[in-house]
């Protein structure tokens, strides 16, 4: 959810799409470079079960077969009687996960604790597929109950070799991480397979999406509210006014405006509408890093500061200044205020990126192609589809009223065709006409919650509204200090999407940001309260029961 850097269908520029729920992309410190060089976890495999349930009449017609799901492990830290961290892959490729056990936050934890990090590959994703292809049959298996219980298995059977213990649960603590799609999957883990006597012991859930919604139009209410005014306040004006000539219905109208972006081949509104979003995100699809892909340090991408500097150019040439008045007939002779702006920076940044591709094309910006969805060839982006039109939603759309950084051509009915592209019927498997949201949303939603399930999100996420801390959520408080152990959450004053995870001080702590590195230390002391809690179990042998 993620987001992402990452995973969902590449409906333009192929060669460089991104999306939403992925780990942001990241710029490196040269010491971190040289350690990552010289680094390197060889993969290892479980003969996964594909479908966990025999008895669900959701998976017939069911299968005994196994796939070779990866995964990846660290013991440089471990000493025995050190906990297992299971850093849940999510969606994307196991490798793309390294950093979180080289200096993120697995490395923190395993450094703190003796502990030893495991990376899950998710099913469907990187190299774990169960098939060859994935057509709408073969996607069957790809649902958040099959996932939680790829978790669940894992503990229970994974090896790894060299370690010279029994790390199978309930013989270690087993504590899992993830963020974004996968913090919620965490969650669900938890709330599922958890609690005292359960096989997992307890479990981080970073910027955890545990809420499923059709329309999510707050993915940009953080920008509404955090991004540069001047920006912000442009790019509604242009945004309405591109509106009011689409509800014209004026088709030489409708032409001018595109060909001011440079976008006039462009015969889809929707493909024109989700273009000139690219740099404020989605929906779905991106090929430049957004809001989401901030991150604190200075670590992360200046795409989108790059973006609203243009936009606000007070120094424009002429020439481009200009072009505020090019559609000014159509608004009672007022000039859009910053549009040459808005419109050079699409010419300048973003269509060089189809590199002379045809613009009303899948290679570039136009989505209007069903043979190109339906094309069954494993990728993270199918897959992460899949989850979108069957069980997530949480499709970005404009809002109806109010002010809006994206036109409201983009509705719910823009990404949901993609899905009926993408996915046509099977002869086992259909996928709903909308998603089916009571998938994820049986767990508990905004209130999921399991013994020793940490919640910690950022206040400037784009995903806030669909975590613990969600704006639509209970207010959050701790009363005690035995809620602040079993049931742990942190909101984290100016922070993104998991910027806990995406550490790249764990070598230096202490010259961390003050918010990320009291998040840190935070997440330690619940471990280490965690594995006191777990160790003190076996001293008598069990819950209730003394050795």
């Amino acid at each position: 959810m993620v987001s992402l850097a990452l995973t969902a269908l590449a409906a333009c520029c192929a060669s460089a799409a991104a999306s939403v729920h992925a780990q942001p992309e990241r710029v490196q410190h040269a010491a971190i470079q040289a350690r990552q060089s010289t680094t390197g976890y060889p993969a290892h495999t479980i003969d996964q079960l594909i479908d966990h349930f025999p008895n669900s009449s959701r998976y017939a017609p069911h299968t005994t077969a196994t796939f070779k799901q990866r995964y990846f492990f660290d013991d440089s830290y471990y000493q025995p009687g050190g906990p297992v961290f299971l850093y849940i892959g999510g969606e994307t490729s196991g490798e793309s996960r390294f950093s979180n056990l080289e200096t993120g936050i697995i490395q923190i934890l395993m450094q703190a604790t003796n502990g030893l990090g495991v990376i899950l590959e998710n099913r469907y994703y990187g190299e774990s597929y169960p098939f060859n292809s994935s057509t709408t049959d073969q996607l069957q298996y790809l649902t958040t109950e099959q996932s939680i219980a790829d978790n669940a298995y894992f503990v229970q059977h994974a090896t790894f070799p060299g370690v010279n213990a029994t790390l199978t649960s309930p013989h270690a603590p087993w504590i899992l991480y993830g963020g974004s799609l996968a913090g919620a999957q965490t969650a669900f883990s938890l709330h599922t397979y958890g609690g005292d006597g359960g096989l997992l012991w307890a479990g981080i859930g970073a910027s955890a999406t545990t809420k499923a919604k059709l329309a999510y139009v707050e993915w940009y209410d953080p920008i509404q509210k955090f991004a540069p005014q001047d920006c912000v306040g442009s790019i509604n004006a242009i945004v309405d006014n591109i509106d009011r000539i689409f509800a014209s219905g004026n088709a030489t109208a409708i032409y001018q405006m595109k060909a001011v972006f440079g976008l006039e081949a462009l015969t889809n509104n929707g493909d024109f509408a989700m273009t000139i979003a690219f740099p404020l995100g989605g929906p779905m699809n991106y090929p430049t890093n957004t809001w989401q892909e901030l991150l604190w340090g200075g670590l992360g991408s200046n795409d989108f500061w790059e973006f609203c500097t243009n936009v606000t150019n007070l120094n424009a040439p002429e020439n481009i200044t200009q072009v505020d008045y090019a559609l000014s007939q159509y608004t009672g002779g007022e000039p859009w205020t910053n549009l040459g702006n808005y419109a050079n920076y699409i010419k300048q940044y973003l269509i060089p990126i189809c590199n002379g591709a045809p613009i009303n094309s899948v290679l570039c910006f136009g989505t209007q192609n069903a043979t190109f969805y339906a094309d069954p060839t494993n990728s993270g982006s199918r897959s992460y589809l899949y989850s979108t039109c069957t069980e997530a939603g949480l499709y970005q759309v404009a809002r109806q009223n109010g002010p809006s950084l994206i036109s409201r051509q983009l509705q719910v009915n823009y990404t949901q065709q993609w899905c009926e592209w993408a996915f046509p019927p099977g002869q086992y498997n259909t996928i709903p006409s909308t998603p089916d949201l009571y998938q994820i949303n049986k767990y508990g939603g905004y209130n999921v919650s399991a013994p020793r399930l940490a919640h910690i999100d950022g206040d400037q996420d784009v995903w806030l509204d669909v975590c613990y801390h969600s704006n639509d959520a209970p207010l959050r408080y701790t009363p005690n200090m035995a809620e602040a152990i079993l049931h742990p959450q942190l909101l984290i004053a100016g922070a993104g999407h998991h910027w806990d995870s995406s550490s790249y001080g764990a070598l230096n702590l202490s010259a961390e940001p003050q918010f990320i590195r009291n998040a840190h230390l935070w997440e330690i002391r619940i471990v280490e309260d965690w594995l006191k809690e777990w160790h003190a179990t076996q001293s008598y042998g069990g819950y209730g029961k003394k050795a």
